[in-house]
């Protein structure tokens, strides 16, 4: 959030509390989880903005053209949270990562701003990059909460994911996550505004991947966290991508001298 310009540090902050609202309500089940789902549901549709989500979204979105899709479709993926929907195939998990994580890069990439017309794809594929990795770190504190996020053709195959029993699960799974990643970081360089935001949470984000593999893939139970010295470590290295396109490369280069 530091490294964004000041307006958009606020904004980004406030997209943030918004949607953590949300989820939050959903992970803890709240009594009225559903019904604030669906408030934001129905004014991504189209209806008056009635509820403080909404109504925060709405200011949002007067000054970001930030994708009412998008935001509807992070509510189907908090409503199959809250209907505890069984993810069933290799399909349904990459639509659960879309819905939840994917949707997230797309209205960054609105925020953000972008002049390129496959920026709000790519930016899609490394929110799902990120929800992918989430699964992959939490599956034990999922568990420890009812939820089993692994589809179920998943651990047919290579058996449920018991901690010391998930080595040929995750790098199953890891090479899958780190595809989007590919994908998804070449969004940065066509961004507007965030470049080195963006690239060094994706880089973070993909570290935990490799601090998997670097603890066994899942040998001890619990979520890995990356050592603080790693962290600094990429944080200091990190080099902002350039697109390879003229114009466009010179704009990004320029804004992320200025952030």
């Amino acid at each position: 959030m530091l490294l964004l310009p000041p307006r958009l540090q606020r904004d980004a902050r406030t997209l943030y509390k918004v949607l953590r609202t949300i989820d939050d309500l959903v992970d803890e089940q709240h009594t009225y989880a559903a019904q604030q789902v669906q408030a934001v549901a129905e004014w991504a549709e189209g209806r008056p903005a009635d509820t403080p989500e909404s109504q925060t979204l709405e200011r949002l979105c007067e000054r970001h053209p930030i994708s009412r899709a998008a935001v509807h479709g992070f509510c189907e993926g908090m409503q199959l949270d809250l209907e505890g929907t069984e993810i069933e195939t290799d399909a349904d998990f990459e639509r659960y990562c879309l819905l939840a994580g994917g949707t997230v890069g797309v209205m960054l990439c609105g925020l953000l701003g972008t002049r390129h017309p496959d920026a709000e794809q790519k930016m899609e594929r490394l929110g799902v990059a990120m929800q992918w990795t989430n699964i992959l770190r939490d599956i034990d504190e999922d568990l420890a909460n009812g939820r089993v996020y692994i589809p179920r053709s998943v651990i047919e195959r290579f058996g449920f994911p018991y901690p010391g029993q998930r080595e040929q699960l995750l790098r199953d799974q890891i090479p899958q996550a780190d595809a989007c990643y590919v994908e998804g970081m070449t969004a940065i360089a066509l961004l507007e505004h965030g470049q080195r935001a963006i690239g060094i949470s994706g880089t973070l984000y993909r570290e935990i991947l490799r601090q998997i593999e670097r603890e066994g893939y899942g040998r001890k139970p619990g979520r890995v966290s990356i050592p603080i010295g790693r962290k600094q470590h990429l944080i200091a290295t990190y080099k902002t991508p350039v697109s390879a396109r003229g114009r466009l490369s010179t704009h990004v280069s320029r804004i992320d001298k200025g952030t």
